[in-house]
């Protein structure tokens, strides 16, 4: 059959399926399929599948004429890198953005626009680094985030801000950010200065904590690898890799799509957790930020006894982990929540609108063997009233541990009613056991 002779939906339909070069070549038999190649809503759909565009706009978000042209400008921005690698970094992007609208949109105006090819080139020459191709196109949609570094008197809430997250125990906070490329430079040249292991083995600071707790995230533009500080952050064996090494392939020749550095996966898999709610947005008084805290089982673990609902879970601290000691230490903070269900306290089929706890007891273990078994009153020094409809109580604490792996499991005591009005003789409350282990993924 004649392809002139087609008719117009079938070329249409034809049109939708083929990809953009094919698109592009087409138009060039003639007057007429090139008018079918000029129509926007074709252009739409090819923006919608290969960008998830829904309006003509450019990759710095500046309204385009039209979908065609939109996606030239695109296409035009990043001629320089694998196109399917450009795709999967916006989908990266696109996943934390859209997480960050509907949850956290003081974090996401924090975003800077994308860096230029002249801002990253200049990163390059004065640092003397050569970015993996996934970082620099990471860096051309999102130039980290404007987020100034605070002392730890500051109270503003801009601390909190950091799109990664963290968590605080005791008189400990920390909340990471993805930092710009004016400070990757200045703030990798004056820790160089005292590391030089950094500068000759080409490492970047990409991010860190917006507070006086260092907690400094580096890529090894070498491997691809993206490590986080340890306590004593001496030598390049004070740090501790993010991200599975198996996985990270920065060989050009392979197929673009697979080209994947620590960074991007990095990001990926935030992203990933942000979406399904394994980690979430902690809101205390005005403040909010994203903890680190997992949310899900088996990892967060839930029991309920007598109407009190207890879920725990753990994560590791690497800015207090000591590699170089006689014995490795990790430390591990974990997230207490605690709350009384709609029923309210239930004892000997009678129902109390309220308990409030008054002791507690842990029990962990480093692998198999009990390191501590620890009895006290209170937690944190406090003594929190459950009633039916607040919000959770959450609390976090923390423990060493000799060895990377091993657990927590214990019973809080509760009284019906109040301390200073007990309405029945108290009860154990089970905290089911959960891992301290350590994560393939570090944040």
């Amino acid at each position: 059959m004649d392809l002139e002779s087609v008719g117009d939906l079938a070329i249409h339909e034809i049109m939708e399926n083929l990809k953009p070069e094919d698109i592009a070549r087409i138009s060039c038999v003639s007057n007429r399929f090139k008018s079918f190649t000029s129509d926007d809503s074709l252009w739409s759909k090819i923006c919608f599948r290969e960008l998830s565009l829904t309006q003509p706009i450019d990759h710095l978000g500046n309204p385009t004429p039209s979908f065609k042209e939109a996606y030239q400008t695109w296409r035009e921005a990043f001629v320089m890198y694998p196109w399917s690698l450009v795709k999967r970094v916006k989908r990266c992007w696109d996943n934390i953005k859209t997480w960050l609208t509907n949850n956290f949109p003081e974090a996401k105006e924090t975003l800077c626009e994308g860096a230029s090819e002249v801002e990253i080139q200049e990163l390059e020459d004065v640092l003397n680094v050569k970015l993996p191709l996934p970082t620099r196109i990471l860096y051309r949609f999102h130039n980290g985030q404007e987020i100034e570094k605070h002392d730890h008197d500051t109270s503003t809430s801009d601390i909190s801000l950091g799109i990664i997250g963290g968590y605080s125990f005791y008189d400990h906070f920390v909340n990471v950010y993805l930092l710009p490329i004016s400070q990757v430079i200045q703030e990798t040249q004056q820790i160089s200065h005292n590391l030089g292991f950094l500068r000759r083995s080409k490492y970047v600071l990409v991010a860190a904590s917006s507070t006086y707790r260092e907690k400094l995230f580096f890529l090894n533009c070498t491997n691809g690898q993206l490590y986080v500080g340890t306590r004593n952050l001496l030598t390049n064996r004070d740090l501790m890799p993010c991200v599975p090494q198996n996985l990270i392939s920065l060989h050009h020749e392979m197929d673009s799509e697979k080209i994947q550095d620590a960074m991007l996966l990095w990001l990926e898999e935030h992203g990933r957790r942000l979406q399904r709610g394994f980690i979430k947005l902690l809101e205390e008084g005005n403040a909010k930020s994203i903890s680190l805290f997992p949310e899900e089982s088996p990892v967060c673990s839930t029991a309920v006894t007598n109407g009190v609902q207890i879920r725990a879970s753990a994560l590791l601290v690497p800015e207090g982990v000591d590699l170089q000691g006689d014995r490795e230490k990790y430390l591990f903070s974990y997230s207490i929540r605690m709350s009384l269900q709609p029923q309210g306290c239930v004892i000997n089929g009678m129902s109390h609108s309220s308990c409030q706890l008054y002791w507690r007891h842990w029990i962990i273990r480093a692998n198999d063997a009990v390191v501590s078994d620890v009895n006290g009153e209170a937690v944190i020094g406090m003594y929190p009233l459950l009633r039916p409809g607040d919000k959770e109580f959450v609390y976090q604490s923390c423990s060493p541990l000799p060895t990377s792996s091993g657990s927590i499991e214990g019973s809080f005591t509760f009284v019906p009613g109040r301390l200073v009005d007990p309405r029945g003789d108290p009860f154990l409350v089970q905290v089911a056991h959960f891992p301290l282990q350590l994560p393939d993924y570090i944040f």
